[in-house]
């Protein structure tokens, strides 16, 4: 049987040096001939953005980020930008930073210059999200995707080593779901293969020493390529049922992840032989669960939802929701049956199935 796909690669320039943040970003900014930029930082990050920023002209400065990117809040960012006549978005941070200057990009087209400080992997996609009474809704335009992606490992350094873990591990979902998601092809497959790999051998570096260059400049590197993956593939079962948890009871991004990952895999791989082939041999072992189980243990992720604000009254909603997007071409089917066993298991911290 002949191969047939088809594959879009996203254009957008990679800048990837330690140490190399406020040059390349004063580079782009040059280059693009930018007269009013507009630089994005929540507060925690808002020092370090005026450190890589010292070498530009900048029109303004703005913090009001939050989680999941509320509309009022878009809403919000957009009138300063309009009202600063900013050309150019320079966001500094996570994915919250990143969605922020995306939701501007969606309805002014500004291009935007993304540093990430975090393994989120927003920065190489053209995925926006935006939340309104506690629904989140996600599309797809070329708009949004940053036309440029600095890399820096040092700045990832003050990311503590739980929230790196769980941000890798936000990664690796990407990774994990581009195998099976809609647009699901060969490249973005060995994409995904490649990403898995290098935030496993990444992420053990950077709990062993928080200020290991070496274990931020894989886990980057890694961030990168599933997020290239994810991009072209589309979202799977996992990212539905996340941004689900996430857009609704206001869970936290990475630690949502972390958490319902393994037990995505176990409800898809019996289904998926090939998919679950590629993760064993990315993260070693004999069995796809039981490798992503020991990773996650190794790394001291987070296990359990209501650890971290689910509460069990929530499952059943939860449940109806994710049902309803999850989609149709999921290796296995999402029955609610099958989906509120996963949530349960997930809420409590229970073993994966098959781990």
């Amino acid at each position: 049987m002949s191969l047939e796909f088809d594959h879009t690669t996203l254009g957008q320039r990679v800048r990837f040096g330690a140490g190399g943040a406020a040059a390349n970003v004063a580079d782009e900014v040059r280059e693009r001939g930018a007269k009013a930029v507009m630089v994005i930082a929540g507060t925690s990050e808002a020092e370090l953005a005026r450190r890589i920023t010292t070498g530009i002209d900048v029109a303004l400065h703005y913090d009001d980020v939050a989680p999941h990117v509320p509309v009022d809040k878009a809403e919000k960012a957009r009138a300063a930008a309009a009202q600063h006549g900013v050309d150019l978005l320079v966001c500094v941070g996570g994915g919250s930073t990143t969605g922020l200057a995306k939701a501007i990009a969606l309805t002014s087209g500004l291009p935007i210059v993304a540093v990430p400080t975090t393994y989120a992997g927003s920065e190489a996609t053209n995925v926006w999200g935006l939340t309104e009474a506690a629904r989140k809704t996600t599309g797809v335009d070329d708009r949004v995707l940053p036309r440029t992606v600095v890399y820096d490992a040092e700045l990832t350094r003050a990311l503590p080593v739980e929230l790196s873990v769980a941000s890798g591990l936000n990664g690796l979902a990407h990774c994990v779901d581009s195998l099976w998601a809609p647009r699901a092809d060969p490249i973005n497959a060995a994409l995904a293969t490649e990403g898995m790999r290098t935030l496993a051998a990444g992420l053990p570096k950077i709990v062993a020493d928080p200020q290991d260059v070496e274990g931020r400049d894989l886990a980057l590197h890694g961030a990168y390529l599933s997020a290239v993956a994810f991009a072209s593939a589309g979202s799977g079962m996992h990212h539905k049922i996340c941004h689900v948890l996430g857009g609704t009871y206001d869970l936290p991004h990475a630690q949502t992840h972390a958490i319902v990952l393994p037990h995505v895999l176990a409800f898809n791989a019996a289904a998926a032989p090939q998919a679950a082939e590629r993760i064993t041999q990315a993260l070693g072992g004999t069995d796809a669960v039981a490798s992503l189980v020991a990773l996650r243990d190794r790394l001291g992720a987070p296990k359990a939802l209501r650890d971290i604000g689910l509460q069990e009254s929530n499952l059943d909603e939860a449940t109806e929701l994710s049902v309803a997007a999850i989609p149709a071409s999921n290796p296995r089917p999402a029955t609610t049956g099958g989906v509120r066993a996963l949530l349960a298991a997930a809420w409590a911290g229970s073993a994966p199935e098959g781990s």
